[in-house]
């Protein structure tokens, strides 16, 4: 495994560069400011007429452009959209608007490596992708360190789109933790599957499930919710920090051996089968065709899980816990009117 740092790339290959970044989401406002702040100096926002994001970006002091209009004039435009419209983008505004051997860059590479967007030969195509999400890539930088990120270069008709990828994820801070070399299959597969499997998917429904089993018992709801949600903080830090090992070493000997003896009850031999058919599902572009279709269909079964989850009682008792914890609100990585 190769790993590139800031010593490894140089800022002022893309400084003079115009930049476009195009979405204002999670990633693409962090992307924009951590730029900015590294010295890029002409960075704009590419949004489409009706996004409730120009105004956001333009209070952060972007000018904003339509897509096609800023298609035409880029040398490097970062796609920072949701996947499912990526494909839409690219054939509408990006195939025959943007610069001949201009620059198109990928913070993930779904529609790449599944080849949903099958991109101009004279373009350089490439990949940095944040191992984190668009505000911890902001609040890490803001502090002086990075997210690491993942960098794979597809197209490289330039002869140089590994040296503009190193400089781009310099500028977003992810030179100062580590850029991993790999390719868009094993980023995208891998971070389907993380998503899917731990993070977001197999933690959501582990706490979910945890805290009904403790209400169903008849505890107080707000005791659930500590137990089974808002110590998970306490955990992940001391899991970032120093791995499973030291969360282990900090925690108390009870709680250790419990680790031990009631883990492997919950992840069973049938929790590991299922975990190898959702990574079939990925690898077979299954789970991929169903999203898009989904999409295509204007989302109703994401919507209504979305709605549905939101009504949750964890939901609504940890909206009043959280209430009487406001040093929590006021350090808080998620500001939706700014970002």
């Amino acid at each position: 495994m190769k790993v590139y740092y800031d010593k490894d790339s140089n800022l002022d290959v893309i400084k003079e560069k115009k930049i476009t970044i195009i979405g204002y989401g999670s990633q693409g406002h962090a992307h924009a400011a951590n730029l900015k702040d590294s010295g890029v100096s002409n960075v704009n926002i590419a949004l489409k007429e009706n996004s409730s994001s120009i105004e956001k970006a333009k209070s952060a002091g972007f000018d904003v452009l339509t897509i096609e209009e800023a298609a035409k004039d880029a040398d490097l435009m970062m796609m920072a959209t949701p996947d499912e419209i990526q494909s839409e983008i690219y054939d509408q505004f990006l195939d025959i608007n943007m610069k001949n051997n201009a620059a198109l860059v990928f913070a993930h590479g779904l529609n790449i490596h599944f080849e949903l967007i099958k991109p101009r030969n004279d373009l350089d195509v490439f990949m940095i992708a944040p191992k984190g999400p668009g505000h911890t890539v902001r609040s890490e930088y803001i502090k002086g360190g990075g997210v690491p990120s993942l960098i794979s270069v597809y197209q490289n008709k330039s002869g140089n789109a590994l040296d503009l990828a190193l400089a781009y994820g310099a500028g977003l801070g992810a030179g100062r933790s580590g850029m991993i070399e790999t390719t868009f299959k094993e980023e995208c597969e891998t971070d389907l599957f993380g998503e899917q499997v731990v993070l977001c998917g197999g933690l959501t429904e582990l706490i979910t499930a945890g805290y009904e089993t403790l209400v169903d018992a008849g505890y107080a709801p707000e005791m659930a919710y500590f137990e089974c949600l808002h110590e998970l903080k306490l955990i992940v830090d001391l899991l970032y920090e120093g791995g499973i090992a030291n969360m282990r070493y900090s925690i108390s000997n009870t709680a250790e051996y419990g680790d031990y003896v009631s883990g492997k009850r919950v992840i069973t031999k049938d929790t590991r089968k299922e975990m190898k058919a959702i990574l079939n599902d990925i690898q077979t572009g299954k789970f991929v065709r169903d999203w898009m279709l989904e999409c295509k269909v204007k989302q109703p079964n994401f919507k209504a899980s979305r709605r549905i989850s939101k009504d949750h009682q964890i939901e609504v008792v940890g909206k009043k816990l959280r209430e009487m914890m406001p040093w929590i609100q006021k350090n808080k990585l998620v500001d939706i009117d700014k970002n």
